[in-house]
């Protein structure tokens, strides 16, 4: 009783020492909104690019490829894989998408900068691949013509692909017919265009960059990987489950957040010192106070507990003012940055449950050091003294 009665009494006393109050709760919110907004961007891209991978496909690039863009293979290569056991069959053949990957420029409505949008040539089978791929407006380009499709992505970020534009992509002029959605993964980051054509205009021969095919009933790699081993000619080939290859890249912005860590754990030092000084300012100016109470029979204990709950409760508060700010601010926010393969992949950013609760963690954590040592000043301090200071 005695820990409530001293805790309630001193968070009622806040008024007195408003803005001393307000600075620390202030303190905590910006500590926790900067974590947030690094974490947020970190986890929107993430979720942008895993959502692009499927369990049940297989990707086949060349060894050592880190990204499309760097992988090359030959027609030959390709005859030979539509063979391998374990490739999903229909009517059609086998169920295989051979694709080539070009980056081309485009101009950002935000900065009015050049960047780099990936131009993808592929098919019907290619599209079918895509989780999610659905027809927004217009309609699907016509083979063998200079029709492009572009992603919301890139009609949200990109100047000049509204339907019936005529675009330039390097020597070209294309026409945008229509606009596609694959549900916010890194796909609707890019153009969609007719292989054939992608070959034709860029002087590619007859080679791809990747091949995508959908796994047999077993959906396991080992009949695909044991056709890449035996075959000298696809010995420079490599085969990988789809999501695996996309959350290899998602790795590459996990710096962000920790580089957003660390700037915040850096700010939450600050914050602490401010905190520090608040609290030991509020022992001082309660130095009577808690000397009434201990003549009265009060232990110590309640007054470092009391002391602590005040100092939890201003740093919990500003971690969920901070949590709100960081809330409206930035969830869904639309973002961009380089891709795997140095072009742009448009994605948005997502605030989840779990950065809220590392937010608040984190603000919790202030209050409890910031707390800690002016409680232990509180509990320790001589009666006599204090009623001295306050004569």
């Amino acid at each position: 009783m005695q820990v409530i009665a001293v805790a309630t009494m001193n968070v009622r006393g806040l008024p007195r020492r408003l803005w001393m109050s307000l600075a620390m709760i202030l303190a905590s919110a910006v500590v926790v909104v900067i974590l947030l907004a690094f974490l947020a961007m970190a986890k929107g891209f993430e979720a942008t690019m895993k959502g692009a991978g499927s369990d049940d496909l297989a990707i086949i690039i060349r060894k050592g490829a880190s990204a499309e863009i760097n992988s090359v293979i030959t027609r030959e290569q390709l005859s030979l894989l539509t063979e391998s056991p374990g490739i999903a069959r229909d009517t059609k053949g086998p169920d295989v998408s051979a694709e080539l990957y070009v980056s081309v420029s485009g101009t950002k409505k935000d900065s009015g900068s050049e960047t780099n949008i990936p131009l993808r040539g592929l098919g019907t089978r290619g599209m079918a691949m895509r989780k999610n791929m659905r027809l927004v407006a217009g309609h699907v380009f016509t083979p063998g013509t200079n029709e492009i499709m572009v992603g919301e992505g890139v009609l949200r970020e990109f100047n000049g692909f509204e339907i019936g534009q005529e675009v330039r992509l390097g020597e070209s002029v294309w026409i945008v017919v229509g606009i596609f959605s694959t549900g916010g993964n890194v796909f609707e980051s890019e153009i969609w265009a007719d292989a054939k054509m992608l070959q034709s205009l860029y002087s590619r021969g007859s080679g791809y960059q990747i091949v995508r095919a959908r796994l047999g009933d077993s959906s396991e790699l080992i009949p695909i990987e044991k056709t890449i081993e035996e075959n000298s000619q696809l010995n420079n080939l490599d085969v990988k489950i789809e999501s695996s290859f996309f959350i290899a890249q998602s790795k590459q912005l996990q710096y962000i957040a920790w580089f957003g860590r660390i700037v915040s754990y850096i700010m939450a030092v600050g914050a602490l010192a401010g905190a520090l000084n608040t609290m030991y300012t509020s022992v001082s100016d309660r130095a009577q106070e808690i000397a009434t109470l201990r003549a009265l029979g009060f232990n110590n204990f309640s007054a470092f507990f009391g002391t602590l709950v005040e100092a939890v409760m201003l740093a919990v508060v500003g971690g969920l003012f901070g949590s709100l700010i960081a809330y409206i601010l930035f969830d869904g926010m639309n973002a961009s940055t380089l891709g795997g393969s140095f072009t742009q992949v448009a994605f948005s950013f997502d605030m989840t449950l779990d950065l809220f609760i590392q937010g608040v963690t984190l603000a919790l954590t202030i209050g409890i050091v910031s707390g800690f040592f002016p409680a232990w000043r509180a509990a320790r301090m001589p009666v006599a003294l204090a009623f001295r200071r306050n004569m």
